[in-house]
């Protein structure tokens, strides 16, 4: 007997995939407000080895507009200093000899559109994603099909696929609306 679960199981992993991608990518989008994960992607030289920013200080939030970070070594605070001046988070650290503080400033009309702008591209690149997933298990169901597998079978494993998707999109979609109202809360 052919069975299409394998299918389906993948299908719905790929779509997870794509949905987890997306909320790492709209974590990173700065929405106006002080969120630590906006510095995951910064490595700091540590004896030699890019480490993760968070490998090597403790990084916090104290405030909605300031994020600080406190090294766990002096001697570190230059070293992070220059790789968040050289990332593209664009804002300009200031030291007190301890701690590095990120005053995040407020966020102009025009820049809040960029955001959304680019949130919504993140969305639309997880929605293709989802649509590919589902085209591949559509295609997987067919030659099933063509192998022996009846085809009414083939058409409910197809329908099933479709809800999957359509599971997604939502989800995909709902991400986007919150991202969306955090960006343009002012």
């Amino acid at each position: 007997m052919l069975d299409v679960k394998p299918y389906l199981n993948k299908a719905q992993e790929s779509m997870e995939g794509a949905l987890a991608y997306l909320d790492e990518s709209l974590a990173h989008i700065r929405a106006g407000k002080a969120n630590a994960r906006i510095l995951d992607g910064i490595r700091v030289d540590y004896y030699g080895s890019l480490t993760p920013l968070a490998s090597v200080a403790t990084v916090s939030t104290p405030d909605a507009k300031t994020i600080v970070i406190q090294p766990w070594e002096k001697n570190m605070i230059s070293v992070i200093e220059k790789a968040i001046m050289d990332s593209d988070v664009g804002i300009t650290p200031a030291n007190n000899g301890e701690t590095i503080r990120l005053g995040i400033p407020p966020l102009t009309e025009d820049r809040r559109k960029q955001l959304v702008k680019q949130a919504r591209g993140e969305g639309e690149e997880a929605k293709i994603s989802v649509r590919s997933s589902r085209r591949d298990a559509i295609e997987q169901v067919k030659k099933l099909v063509k192998e022996g597998l009846p085809e009414d079978a083939g058409k409910d494993a197809e329908a099933e696929i479709q809800k999957i998707h359509d599971k997604y999109i939502k989800k995909i979609e709902d991400m986007l609306a919150d991202k969306e109202k955090e960006i343009m809360t002012v």
